[in-house]
């Protein structure tokens, strides 16, 4: 699933490409894709029609436009979702969803998902973190890179947990954006087992982990987001490149950058989990 990075890569493609521009009509290919807007398709593309397209915003892994007035279009790309911007009248895509048109005659944007675990939906906006979100969203925590992040909130919930480090990292509603690649090598970043207990950890550890977040997903973004799925791919169907950078997510038995330990792997959540045994060595009471 695309993750921080990986969605500000889109957020500014669609600034780029949709901001200003009025839509002159919206359509719905699959009803799935809109689930989460109740009124319908028909509610859906009327909504939309002659709507002017605000600055693209992102929280964590939502994204979305504001309209005038006091809507948006929320997007969440699931695990397979992309945000197209294609010239009108090309060919439409196999798993095209939802097709956005503009009065300037430009390129369209297109909601393309295979697996159609994403959606869109037009909704009212709210405030919460201290800036306007969408009404659907208010519970997500702020992302480490807003304006807003309060870093001694984040701490004082992270400790108050009472859970592994790695499972608080990807909880949403204490700090989103963080998904199970960046989480790895933020961990190992930081000399942190994700098994490590959330109350142990000191407050210099914490601002250490949450810098290491920071400057990983930092890096991935200036690469254009970590690709291990071609359904991933910008606004333009361009792919990121940052896997080949990742220090341990992935690269089993592959040495340590740091000590030359092979890298393990454990499992997680239904998911993967890597680590350095030296660097990150497992705590005694989550070994037992």
């Amino acid at each position: 699933m695309p993750e921080l990075p990986e969605v500000e890569v889109v957020r500014r493609g669609l600034e780029r490409w949709v901001s200003g521009r009025v839509i002159a009509h919206a359509e719905v290919l699959h009803p799935r894709a809109i689930r989460r807007h109740v009124p319908g398709a028909e509610e859906f593309s009327s909504r939309l029609k002659g709507r002017t397209i605000g600055s693209a915003e992102r929280r964590g892994k939502y994204l979305w436009l504001p309209l005038d007035g006091s809507d948006a279009i929320l997007a969440h790309l699931g695990m397979s979702g992309q945000l197209l911007v294609v010239e009108p009248g090309s060919a439409p895509e196999r798993h095209l969803r939802v097709r956005i048109g503009f009065t300037d005659g430009g390129p369209d944007l297109r909601f393309v998902d295979q697996r159609t675990f994403g959606h869109v939906l037009v909704t009212a906006m709210a405030h919460s973190g201290g800036r306007p979100v969408p009404e659907p969203i208010t519970h997500i925590a702020a992302d480490p890179f807003e304006e807003h992040f309060d870093e001694e909130l984040f701490g004082r919930r992270l400790r108050t947990r009472q859970t592994e480090v790695k499972r608080a990292l990807l909880d949403q509603t204490l700090i989103s954006g963080v998904g199970n690649i960046y989480a790895d090598e933020a961990l190992w970043r930081a000399r942190l087992h994700g098994a490590r207990p959330t109350g142990a950890l000191t407050r210099p550890k914490i601002a250490e982990l949450l810098g290491a977040a920071r400057e990983v997903m930092a890096a991935a973004l200036s690469e254009g987001g970590t690709s291990f799925d071609s359904l991933y791919v910008n606004v333009n169907g361009e792919s990121g490149y940052f896997d080949r950078s990742l220090a341990v997510y992935g690269r089993r038995d592959e040495p340590c950058p740091r000590c030359g330990a092979p890298i393990i792997r454990e499992s997680f959540m239904n998911r993967s989990s890597y680590s350095c045994p030296r660097c990150q060595p497992r705590p005694r009471r989550a070994g037992a």
